[in-house]
């Protein structure tokens, strides 16, 4: 099945996956809850101001792409929104948390992937990290990921989903070719330090996001817990 979402809609869809697995007992997602995810400051990029209009239409447009549907009934005292992206896409959970974080963060490296899947699927190491993304990039059923050319003074490449459309591979190189050159380091200096300092930081960053996650869904719940008695 061929699915192309626009930003927003790729916003939503992250959403819907993250508070499914972070805080399975509040979802599915009343509208005010799903508004107040793809908004929150933490784990997105960039942070964005949707009203509830735009994210209604979002839906729309995703339950049209068997993506997302919408709950209503006397089990629901007010609509709630969940995604089919599991059945439609077919991922299992590293996946799936992977492909998520994309969509909420557009290209990340690994490195950066694993830090920030870290409440949904941890991820022993970065070459299980970069196994998993290679899946979606070889995936039978049409690439979920692409790998974008390295940057400049980077070590590792970044990745970025194909739920909007192909990789702009030309765009890339071009982006790259006009980054200014990097200062070569000191190789043994780099095996000696820097893998130790990279696991530090995305370490570090990790705990970080994890903690902010947790205080953007507290304070989700609590407005969406409010808003039933307005």
């Amino acid at each position: 099945m061929s699915v192309d979402l626009t930003d927003i809609e790729a916003r939503v869809l992250g959403a819907l996956i993250e508070k499914e697995i972070t805080t399975p007992d509040y979802y599915p997602l009343s509208l005010n809850a799903l508004v107040n995810a793809c908004n929150q400051k933490s784990n997105r990029d960039p942070v964005v101001a949707y009203d509830e209009h735009v994210v209604r239409k979002a839906i729309g447009e995703l339950q049209a792409q068997k993506l997302a549907a919408v709950l209503t009934g006397r089990d629901h005292r007010v609509p709630k929104y969940r995604h089919w992206a599991w059945e439609t896409l077919g991922l299992g959970n590293r996946e799936m948390a992977l492909l998520c974080v994309m969509l909420l963060r557009g290209p990340q490296t690994p490195g950066e992937l694993k830090g920030r899947t870290e409440r949904m699927h941890p991820f022993d190491d970065l070459e299980s990290v970069e196994s998993c993304l290679q899946r979606l990039v070889d995936r039978e059923a049409g690439a979920l990921a692409a790998k974008l050319p390295r940057q400049p003074g980077s070590r590792e490449s970044r990745y970025l989903h194909l739920l909007s459309g192909d990789a702009p591979p030309a765009a890339a190189a071009s982006a790259n070719a006009a980054a200014p050159a990097a200062i070569p380091a000191d190789p043994s200096r780099q095996v000696a330090i820097g893998s130790s300092r990279d696991e530090r930081i995305a370490s570090l960053e990790s705990k970080v996001i994890s903690m902010e996650g947790k205080i953007d869904d507290l304070v989700a719940m609590f407005d969406d817990f409010r808003k039933q008695f307005e």
